[in-house]
């Protein structure tokens, strides 16, 4: 396997990911050694985890290791949690244990810890390289237990008294690592020689851990001896899957309310959901999970993937099954032969549910908001579910129509969710993932305050007790070739368009969340970069042509036979299978794509190519014959599928080939129709070929696209057609544009707001730690227990604002306008 740089950041960092707050049920032991686990281990190489998701069976239950430390030089080491003191423990008898005064009458604690380490042990050891290559450890962690009471009770004494983290242990980290490394290991390595693993074995490790091992692809044998397209795929599916911790600490966290992903095409969203779905179902079965989305053709893909999560981390003693209520995987609307979200609410509510045939609307999406729009006016919607997650979530939001300021969709997952606490009714765990640059009906973006109205906006912005944020923004992309991403993006933004923007930002953390380095700013001019870094597939690298080609043609004739000779040569000649290596989208309108689409794939049959149409029942049918309509299926085996650009949402091939530019070239300032180019661009693994009829201007814009590589310097003189907001600050700024003034507890370290006006704003409870707020307008602002340490606000108007209780260290005054400021006693105190 081939290797590549070291997978975490920094090779004497420690990392840590905590799946759920510890101060949900009170853990204020567990939470006291986790947090001096990671202060031991914050200088080593290492991954740990509070409560990873590996569910050992113990009796008729399931349960996961308290804490999980994967170290370079120490291996696996598990500790098991006790938050006792030493008369809540009646007698030990073998590794059994007795309370009292206690949540259970007995257990077995260090069994339960070693049950841990060797399930670990049996998914490290189905890789060979990893056979008999692991230090393992279980441990015990006693917070409220000093050692001299352990031996005054003569427990040290038991043959089987285990090896514990005592009191007085978890006084000092840095006795910690000596105490662990003294621990008699269940397990060693073979290789006498080495202190710890290799580079590539802890690489490998550190994959297995986070289980993207699980996506390695099977490989195929080509038959040609010249290094091929082929051969590349081969190389490409061998490689080692890089832990991306970003995506890990995502992937793995239950938050205890709402949350939103946002990530550009490629930046494994959907894999991140599903993970996170079965991992909540895994530890939480008793709980009723909905995992929702739009696209019909993504039914496969999505149930094999949280099937393989669920299998992976139960070592395979669960499984998806579609009868049980507790996970349903959903599409947005349903029908007779198959469950979907809003159908099931209409049976819930004893109201016949909607067909889109039956709305006014035109799109797909928009039919099901009117739809949603029409069951909220009708009934009270039943608290059915406890968490509901939702993929591809710009395609659930619509211009209209709306219920009240929100979105119907969500409006009515929302009130289908149980509240997390009963204290606290607004905290509900929809928890959504997007990229509004996808969005191929809709213009608005599926923000908190878009979502959820205004008086709720708040639900996603800072982050939750323990550190879990509500608000994630995936930069780099990890399916599509650099240049592919960044000719994506630019040419459906409109970076070289004449015009100016259609889709972009005035604010540079805007730019910098869609994974771009700011170069230079000399407004209004801005140079931006996307480092390769940001697209680590490492195709470039192996690939030494240019992986995008581009061409246009007299006729439409000539277009298509180049389609068919190109085709032809990846099934003769290069080792490329039709399916699912090979995919054609045809771009354009509804009716432009569906004539185009029919038009391609009659000339690829015509010669002698097979080819599928999603939605059909089999191979090379052209049309689509409702008695045997099959709306799940998106591939054929043994044929080039063909398809319009909303079907192939969600899907991936490793060569890809965009037929019909001129058909988005003919209307160049339609926003919709250049998102198609980014969907279209980025469903490809490896290799991308454009193609169009005529000439237009945007085939100039193309061009030099590809000649700039991945540096653009843009004019930002005019603000663009469409504004997006991406970070929380760009939130905030749309929000108090649009009449919102409701940002508390709102996480906002660092913020850059200098200037702007955010008069009447209410910032109580907020994190403003170290943001510059220079010359801003705060007139009455209320900051009433917010943390502005070091924050600069020099020449800022703070007249009436509130500052009772803020904390105010380190913070610039100078030159604001204080006047008429309450809490300004303290200030001067």
């Amino acid at each position: 396997m081939r290797d590549h740089a070291f997978s975490l950041p920094s090779s004497q960092r420690g990392h840590f990911i905590t799946t759920e707050p510890l101060e949900s049920r009170g853990e204020a032991g567990e939470k006291l050694v986790w947090e001096v686990i990671q202060t031991a281990f914050q200088d080593r190489p290492c991954l740990a985890y509070w409560r990873y998701p590996i569910f050992s069976g113990q009796e008729n239950y399931r349960q996961e290791p308290d804490i999980l430390i994967v170290d370079l030089e120490l291996g696996l080491i598990v500790i098991e949690v006790k938050s006792i003191n030493i008369q809540q423990i009646v007698n030990i008898s073998g590794h059994q244990w007795h309370y009292q005064n206690f949540y259970t009458n007995f257990g077995n604690p260090y069994q339960q810890a070693e049950a841990h380490v060797f399930a670990l042990l049996n998914y490290c050891d189905r890789e060979p390289k990893l056979k008999h290559q692991l230090t393992t450890r279980a441990m015990l962690a006693l917070p409220y237990i000093p050692q001299a009471q352990w031996q005054q009770r003569g427990f040290a004494n038991l043959p089987s008294s285990p090896p514990i983290l005592f009191q007085n242990d978890l006084i000092e980290p840095a006795s910690l690592i000596p105490k662990i490394q003294a621990v008699l290991p269940l397990t060693q390595t073979t290789n006498t020689q080495a202190t710890k693993l290799t580079h590539s074995n802890w690489k490998l490790l550190l994959s297995i851990i986070a289980g993207t091992p699980l996506y390695c692809k099977p490989t195929y044998p080509n038959k040609t001896h010249t290094i091929n397209r082929g051969q590349i795929i081969k190389t490409l599916r061998q490689q080692i899957h890089e832990l991306d911790l970003e995506q890990e600490r995502i992937a793995k966290q239950i938050p205890p309310g709402c949350q939103r992903i946002r990530g550009i095409a490629g930046s494994g969203k959907t894999a991140i959901l599903c993970q996170k779905a079965a991992h909540i179902h895994l530890k939480y079965p008793q709980w009723r999970i909905a995992f929702v989305f739009f696209s019909r053709s993504l039914y496969q893909p999505i149930l094999k993937q949280i099937d393989q999560w669920l299998r992976y981390f139960s070592q395979n003693q669960v499984s998806y099954d579609p009868k049980n209520r507790n996970l349903q995987i959903l599409h947005g609307w349903g029908s007779k032969q198959q469950p979907g979200f809003y159908r099931l609410l209409c049976q819930a509510v004893g109201i016949q549910p909607l067909t889109a045939n039956q709305t006014q609307s035109l799109n797909p999406n928009e039919a099901l908001g009117e739809a949603c729009l029409k069951l909220l006016q009708q009934a009270a919607i039943p608290t059915l579910f406890d968490a509901i997650l939702i993929d591809e979530g710009q395609d659930l939001v619509v211009d209209s129509p709306k219920f009240e300021d929100k979105q119907p969709f969500y409006w009515l997952a929302y009130q289908a969710l149980r509240p997390v606490d009963s204290s606290n009714p607004e905290q509900r765990r929809l928890i959504w993932g997007y990229d509004e640059t996808q969005s191929l009906e809709s213009l608005s973006f599926p923000s908190a305050s878009e979502v959820l109205g205004e008086s709720l906006g708040h639900l996603v912005t800072g982050e939750y007790e323990g550190g879990i944020k509500k608000s994630e923004i995936l930069r780099k992309s990890y399916r599509t070739p650099h240049l592919i991403i960044t000719t994506a993006q630019a040419l459906a933004m409109g970076f070289r368009r004449s015009q100016g923007l259609l889709t972009g930002s005035r604010h540079l953390e805007e730019w910098q969340a869609l994974g771009y380095d700011i170069e230079a700013h000399h407004p209004p001019y801005l140079t931006l970069h996307r480092p390769p870094s940001h697209s680590p597939n490492p195709l470039p690298s192996l690939w030494p042509e240019s992986y995008i080609k581009f061409n246009t043609y007299p006729t439409r004739q000539e277009e298509l036979s180049r389609l068919a000779q190109h085709i032809l040569h990846n099934l003769r000649y290069e080792g490329l299978r039709p399916s699912p290596d090979i995919l054609v989208i045809i771009l354009g309108t509804f009716f432009q794509a569906r004539q185009l689409e029919k038009q391609v794939a009659q000339f690829l049959l015509n010669q002698g190519i097979d080819i599928y149409l999603p939605s059909t029942s089999d191979c090379n049918q052209i049309e689509v014959n409702r008695a045997t309509y099959q709306p799940n299926k998106f591939w054929c085996d043994g044929a080039v599928t063909v398809s319009r650009i909303h079907r192939a949402k969600g899907h991936e091939a490793e060569m890809v080939y965009v037929v019909g530019l001129d058909q988005v070239a003919q209307q160049d300032h339609n926003i919709k129709l250049r998102n198609q180019l980014l969907v279209a661009f980025t469903r490809s693994r490896a290799w991308l070929n454009i193609s169009g009829i005529g000439a237009y201007p945007l085939y100039r814009e193309l061009r030099q696209i590809l000649q700039n590589g991945d540096r653009f310097t843009l004019n930002l003189q005019h603000p663009p057609q469409r504004e997006i907001h991406i970070t929380d600050v760009g939130e905030i700024l749309k929000r108090y544009a649009t009449g919102g003034r409701n940002f508390r507890n709102a996480n906002l370290p660092g913020a850059e707001l200098a200037g702007f006006c955010l008069k009447n704003a209410n910032f109580i409870g907020a994190n403003l730690r170290y943001a510059n707020l220079q010359g801003a307008n705060l007139e009455g602002v209320k900051f009433m227990a917010a943390d502005l340490t070091g924050a600069n606000f020099q020449g800022a108007n703070l007249r009436k604002a509130k500052l009772m209780g803020a904390i105010i260290e380190g913070v610039n005054f100078n030159d604001a306008d204080l006047s008429l400021t309450d809490g300004l006693e303290e200030l001067e105190s």
